[in-house]
């Protein structure tokens, strides 16, 4: 039986989805975006502030799960300029330990919601 994981410290979602569903000990993670989950306010000062509200708010979900970014196996990132690689790696792997850091593509698309430059989608275990 699949449960819904959710919580006030990341931003409620914008449509019908939810921040994240734990299938027995896996968790999937939607993907998250710089919203400040207390003022629902996008934080695009730079690159790297973007991202380390995308990496504060995928924390906080997989801290509703009881998990941590040392349960994520799986990551994808989504840049909409990859000349922003560098410094949305450098904030990513901040928050990761590099000899147990999980699988990961990251891509550029077309563009990203609410013309963000960075999201982030995980993948955890138990």
């Amino acid at each position: 039986m699949k449960q819904i994981i959710t919580t006030n410290n990341a931003p409620a979602p914008i449509g019908p989805y939810n921040q994240a569903v734990l299938f027995k000990d896996t968790l999937y993670m939607s993907g998250q975006v710089a919203f400040n989950p207390e003022t629902m306010e996008l934080v695009l000062d730079d690159i790297p502030s973007e991202t380390h509200q995308v990496m504060a708010n995928l924390k906080a979900v997989l801290e509703a799960a009881n998990m941590t970014f040392e349960n994520v196996v799986k990551t994808t990132i989504f840049l909409s300029d990859m000349n922003n690689f560098n410094q949305v790696n450098e904030v990513y792997g901040s928050y990761l330990n590099e000899a147990t850091a999980p699988a990961r593509e990251t891509v550029q698309v077309a563009k990203l919601p609410r013309n963000v430059n960075v999201e982030i989608s995980m993948i955890a275990v138990k």
